[in-house]
């Protein structure tokens, strides 16, 4: 059960034989299932969790009840909200089961108390705050400066394996896009692979 996190952690990070037993002794697990809520826009987010098995998406519904996609998670994956987490305000987003879902969590005192007993484990989580930090970065440029076409193109080289996992209409939402016009753009990409491949 945490074969994959162990090994996310490590491959960072070295850890004694001790340290891994502490490590996941300090961790709890949960299954979701699918379209089941791991966390509702309002509610402070009082864990962190690792995906070992499954997808969810991050999301925020606006006044009008329209829905937005933040992001795709799955295996190998940390997701939560991270500012909730931290402050105990309420979370400006949802985060909720595309598939049946295995994880495990940690509370945010519990991980200080693994910073103190594992102090390499705050390199591991910085090093990650900052990978999300750059992607998070990365995409409001190609949000900025590419069309929703080369977003498009993008997406399928970084998550090859994702589109295969969520419905037409998530990816459009993700992209900023109609499903409509995200069409129109795949039947355009299938018509010119080489322009793909050049894109890549």
């Amino acid at each position: 059960m945490f074969t994959l996190l162990v090994k996310h952690i490590t491959n960072v990070v070295s850890l004694s034989n001790e340290e891994i037993i502490l490590l996941t002794s300090h961790f709890k697990h949960k299954t979701l299932k699918k379209k089941q809520y791991l966390l509702e826009q309002g509610e402070v987010a009082r864990y962190e969790y690792f995906i070992i098995k499954g997808c969810l998406k991050t999301f925020n519904v606006n006044q009008a009840g329209e829905e937005s996609i933040l992001s795709f998670s799955t295996e190998n994956w940390w997701v939560g909200d991270l500012y909730s987490f931290w402050t105990g305000n309420p979370s400006s987003y949802s985060i909720s089961a595309l598939e049946d879902c295995e994880l495990l969590y940690i509370d945010n005192d519990v991980l200080e108390t693994l910073y103190l007993l594992i102090p390499k484990l705050e390199r591991y989580f910085r090093i990650l705050l900052k990978n999300a930090y750059v992607a998070s970065q990365r995409r409001i440029i190609l949000t900025i400066n590419q069309t929703a076409e080369e977003r498009y193109i993008d997406f399928i080289k970084r998550y090859p394996d994702l589109e295969q996992r969520i419905p037409q209409y998530m990816v459009a939402s993700y992209l900023g896009i109609t499903p409509e016009f995200l069409s129109k753009i795949r039947r355009k990409i299938a018509h010119k692979p080489v322009a793909v491949a050049a894109a890549e």
